[in-house]
């Protein structure tokens, strides 16, 4: 019996409208790879979203990116964190760290006494408004998410389920945005490139506010399964961090 054929995804990023720059980006890792004597696939795949779990844990799974969420919640099991790509390109980033930027329509941000965005503050705490989920609807785009829950609530030390009034599953940063400009939800944590993202091609994000920023964390690493050999996962991190990327600080051997 033939070896699974290894696959590779660059999907936390990847929408529709810059596909291209996805792809250029996924050539530009192949290419350098395959330079330093790697054997990586031409093209990279779309995970089915409503099998991740499973999709994550794939020994075939060579290169990819995922959130610092679900490998604190059991994956660092089954993914190795190679690095982390940097941050400082979008506004809430700063080398390998990000934060998330908490947005709202303007009506309800002027309830929380704002009337513009909230800079990106000049620390690595979080800022967050007082009574920020107080009679609001919660978007939240998955509980195993850090950028879009488990940060929020570890910087307000309690469960942003409890705090709101109701609670919304949008599916993702792109549905949270699009739902918080509709009026179905009030409230929702976007982390910041996603946030660039919808500024630069979501019509809804046009009129949103930012209202708070959650602190700096470790950004979402490129990851490769635990079952690729040793060799190809340091050449895999070599080449990363000869493009810009930076050493993962810690998870890395956990």
């Amino acid at each position: 019996m033939s070896e699974k054929a290894l696959h590779a995804s660059l999907p936390m990023y990847d929408w529709p409208e810059v596909r291209d720059e996805t792809l250029g980006l996924w050539a530009q890792i192949r290419d350098g790879a395959r330079a330093r004597g790697l054997a990586l696939p031409d093209e990279i795949t779309a995970p089915d979203w409503g099998d991740i779990d499973a999709y994550w844990r794939d020994p075939a799974l060579v290169f990819s990116q995922t959130c610092w969420g679900p490998l604190g919640l059991g994956l660092i099991a089954h993914l190795l964190p190679l690095a982390q790509p940097d941050y400082s390109a979008f506004l809430g980033g700063r080398g390998p760290f990000y934060r998330s930027a908490v947005i709202a329509r303007a009506e309800t941000a002027l309830d929380l006494g704002l009337s513009a965005d909230v800079p990106v503050p000049d620390h690595p705490g979080a800022d967050l408004p007082d009574g920020l989920l107080d009679g609001q609807r919660f978007g939240l785009n998955g509980r195993e998410s850090l950028s879009g829950y488990l940060a929020l609530k570890a910087d307000l030390g309690a469960d942003p389920l409890e705090l709101a009034e109701d609670v919304l599953d949008t599916g993702g940063h792109r549905g949270s945005v699009i739902a918080v400009a509709k009026g179905r939800a009030d409230i929702a944590a976007v982390d910041c490139r996603s946030w660039d993202l919808a500024r630069r091609v979501e019509i809804n994000a046009i009129g949103l506010r930012v209202v708070g920023w959650t602190a700096e964390r470790p950004g979402l690493p490129y990851v490769t399964s635990r079952a690729t050999d040793p060799q190809t996962a340091d050449i895999l991190t070599q080449h990363l961090i000869s493009m810009g990327c930076h050493p993962v600080a810690a998870g890395r051997d956990a």
